[in-house]
């Protein structure tokens, strides 16, 4: 397996996972069942969490402490030999002493477990939401170790979704563009995202989402990396953006926009989330938005 392309951003959750997805056994029965015994497997409740053990880390008992065979359990791939299944939570006999959500696990758990956690919650979500074809209501029959869903009505197949979205670092060459929702704690700011929509380009979208929700105009823009997000099933495409000095105006999606320059975003990159003060608070750092942040901080106060 080739190793990832180097990318000039790094320190995001679930992007590094050096796992070969090998394709070529999700339809081999026999294969899957005799890596069956010594795989390891990953369990996921209804509510996306992970079984854990008392302090924290990952649970994840072999096929032969387990029992039986892979049955319905998705393949998710190997890693040096070593197969790694996940399953719903609730088909095992035995409960565990703890449950983990994915954003604490991407922060505690070491990155190949929590990049395994984060594949597994996205699929078994897609399972939980793909019962019944799109197409015609028939019943959907999951094939190919978890990756096809095959309508036994009307032979539509369905495969999981992904849905891409930008998040986008704007600059008018001496601060930086974010924005904030209501919802969130307070200080917090972030960087502009959205959705991409049918018959736009990356490039497109980054222009679109940033005038809908600040008024701001881009004039060029450049992908630096992705990260997956599997809240439940996005893939945040990572960009850097010139743009206008225009003001900031908002309409409801964000509360509030505003720019931010060098010696704001470095105090910032500083402060920690519980400190109590008055100051900017960033996005987590298991996010592709901190990195993103730190990328154009980075540039501007050390110039590279």
């Amino acid at each position: 397996m080739s190793p990832p392309p180097h990318s000039r951003l790094s320190g995001f959750a679930f992007a590094d996972t050096p796992l070969d997805r090998a394709d070529h056994l999700r339809d081999d029965a026999g294969a899957l069942a005799g890596l069956w015994p010594s795989a390891r497997v990953l369990a996921i409740d209804g509510e996306g969490n992970a079984l854990a053990d008392a302090d924290g880390r990952a649970l994840a008992p072999t096929g032969a402490q387990l029992g039986g065979g892979p049955g319905t359990a998705i393949f998710l791939g190997l890693r040096e030999g070593e197969a790694w299944f996940a399953v719903r939570a609730e088909t095992l006999a035995f409960d565990a002493p703890a449950r983990i959500d994915l954003r604490r696990a991407a922060a505690t758990w070491p990155a190949f477990e929590s990049g395994l956690f984060a594949l597994a919650r996205a699929l078994l979500h897609w399972h939980a939401r793909t019962r019944h074809c799109g197409a015609c209501g028939g019943a959907v029959q999951f094939r190919r170790a978890g990756y096809l869903g095959y309508c036994t009505q009307c032979a539509a197949e369905h495969y999981p979704r992904v849905d891409p979205a930008v998040i986008v670092a704007v600059s008018d060459g001496e601060r930086l563009l974010l924005g904030r929702q209501a919802s969130w704690p307070a200080r917090r700011y972030s960087l502009v995202a959205g959705f991409v929509e049918p018959g736009e380009t990356l490039e497109q979208t980054v222009a679109r989402e940033v005038f809908e929700e600040t008024r701001v105009r881009v004039t060029a823009s450049r992908y630096l990396a992705a990260q997956p997000w599997p809240f439940p099933g996005a893939l945040m495409l990572g960009f850097e953006a010139d743009a206008h000095p225009d003001a900031p105006q908002v309409d409801g999606e964000l509360e509030d926009a505003r720019w931010f320059g060098v010696d704001e975003i470095g105090a910032a990159l500083q402060r920690r989330a519980d400190d109590g003060g008055d100051g900017l608070l960033l996005s987590p750092r298991i996010s592709i938005a901190r990195s993103l942040i730190e990328h154009w901080h980075r540039q501007r106060a050390h110039g590279g």
